[in-house]
């Protein structure tokens, strides 16, 4: 038997502990049949096997991103950049050009301008989208996200005016002299004009979906593990799975608020990887640390009368996670605060008592503010953490986790290295679009934190963390996660080695090729 596709002289990371590294590896069709030396695997070649020589690259087990919201990046890609702009003039010309090239009435939205690079050295305001874009509604945000600035016609379809009142935690910044709105929303605030933009057809979104994956297996992405926004999305990715569009594989978790729906559904649904009823359900227990809604046992150092909020009772989540894991679902809970993940674990354990299921797997994501009580108790219940490397360094950087936790809640903030010692199986993914989305950038985060450096985890360890731990959050540990005969012949190529170069350099390394069920589907 000769091989389809053969890589050889390459540095194979194989994450195996019966063969750590290889010279070369033989595929055919869709999986892995041998790793070895080079004379090893070029007995596998024959006259119509495609034959690459890697020339020293490394490869590692194809990369997962298990937290990732596509829909999102999706319409993020379809947006205006405005990362470059260096002016208020220069961003009037690109929403101009925009303006020009789509009907009149159809949203222009954009993001990722910074006041601070633009020559006026002042924020734009609604005057200046409103010479751009008179009969388009705009919004565009800041850099951070938390901040937008709108037009007129955006304010007046969104029912803004001199009079309306911000929303809780929000800023509608009005001009001192008239009391107008500027078309600055800070916070929630932004969610005044957001609420209102239409949502995206399902030919809208199979076109920023289609774009999202391409990027995805750019970034050496061959699994992911999408979140999806609406019962659409779902329709989405049977579709492009149906037209062969999907470059990779795709593991899906729905929100809780379609738990009805898809317990109607029955067997009768597509779901592709997740067979077997295998779906993740996302039950929201609090909100996040940036706008100060993760729910806390004892409240927020910088703010002593807020503890957060948490998004039902302990009764109505227990009656919720029972429901979930009564059918037989995955449950995916995202809970931030102690307190949320605390209810979380409680409403598990009780779900687990009523009706026991071993080897359940059922997730925490983000698990952010953390003590040794709930660290033992997530360890008890065989629950996996699901965290997003590059988060960990904006919540310290960018939303001041010292002084919103105080230092001693801040010690096991996503303390990785502490749940990796304790046995507590740990996945990585990016939160893109709002984090970048490339594994990486999240490799490195996670090896080189600077903040409460004792968490910082070995590269091996974090390369697992988007390799096999990745595959055993979602059963398919026996079919990926390592380079090994028999496996789906799922690989990354790297331009280096990350195990040779500097930490702080991994994060730079370039993708050469993705490959996925033994096809090429990047290469740069």
């Amino acid at each position: 038997m000769w091989a389809d596709l053969v890589l050889v002289d390459g540095n194979i990371l194989t994450l195996d502990s019966s063969q750590p590294s290889a010279e070369a590896v033989a595929i055919k069709e869709d999986r892995i049949v041998k790793v070895g030396t080079n004379e090893e695997i070029r007995q596998w070649i024959g006259d119509d096997t495609k034959v690459i020589d890697l020339q020293g690259r490394t490869v590692v087990p194809g990369l997962t991103d298990s937290h990732i919201h596509v829909g999102d990046f999706g319409k993020f890609l379809t947006w205006v950049d405005l990362t470059d702009t260096n002016s208020v003039e220069e961003m009037q010309r690109i929403i101009r050009e925009r303006a020009q090239k789509i009907s009149k009435g159809r949203w222009i939205i954009g993001s990722g301008w910074n006041q601070t690079r633009f020559a006026e050295k002042r924020y734009p305001n609604r005057r200046d989208l409103d010479e751009a874009s008179p009969h388009n509604p705009v919004i565009l945000y800041h850099q951070c996200g938390r901040v937008c600035v709108v037009n007129s016609k955006a304010l007046e379809l969104a029912g803004v005016t001199n009079e309306t009142r911000p929303p809780s935690g929000g800023e509608i910044e009005k001009d001192a002299e008239t009391g107008e709105p500027t078309g600055i929303l800070r916070e929630t605030a932004t969610d005044l004009v957001w609420k209102i933009v239409p949502e995206p057809s399902e030919e809208e979104l199979m076109e920023g979906a289609s774009l999202a994956c391409k990027k995805i297996v750019e970034a050496g992405v061959t699994s992911i593990h999408w979140i999806v926004a609406s019962l659409t999305e779902i329709q989405v990715i049977q579709k492009l799975r149906a037209e062969n569009k999907l470059p990779l594989r795709v593991y899906i978790i729905v929100p809780a608020t379609f738990l009805d729906q898809i317990i109607d559904l029955g067997s009768s649904a597509s779901f592709g990887e997740n067979k077997d009823r295998n779906l993740g359900v996302k039950i929201f227990v609090d909100g996040s640390l940036a706008a100060r809604t993760a729910a806390l046992r004892e409240p927020y150092s910088d703010s002593f009368k807020s503890k957060g909020e948490l998004l039902y009772s302990q009764q109505e989540l227990n009656k919720l996670v029972a429901k979930v894991h009564k059918a037989n679902f995955r449950l995916v809970m995202h809970a931030m605060g102690d307190q949320a993940i605390d209810m979380a674990l409680t409403a598990i354990e009780k779900a687990l008592v009523e009706e026991p299921r071993k080897n359940h797997r059922y997730r925490l994501e983000h698990a952010s503010v953390l003590n040794r009580e709930l660290i033992h108790s997530i360890k008890e219940l065989g629950m996996i953490v699901s965290v997003q490397p590059k988060c960990v360094i904006t919540e310290f950087s960018e939303w001041s986790a010292v002084e919103r936790l105080g230092s001693a809640r801040a010690r096991l903030l996503y303390p990785l290295k502490t749940l990796i010692e304790e046995g507590v199986p740990v996945v990585g993914g990016s939160d893109c679009p709002m984090e970048p989305l490339s594994p990486l950038q999240g490799i490195q985060a996670a090896v080189t934190r600077p903040f409460f450096p004792e968490e910082q985890i070995t590269f091996d360890e974090a390369l697992r963390m988007y390799t096999v731990n990745a595959a055993y959050a979602s059963f398919e540990e026996t079919v990926k996660g390592t380079i090994e005969e028999g496996k789906l012949a799922d690989l990354t190529v790297l331009s280096d080695d990350p195990t040779a170069v500097s930490p702080s350099r991994i994060g730079g390394i370039s993708v050469y090729m993705t490959i996925v069920g033994g096809k090429v589907v990047y290469q740069s």
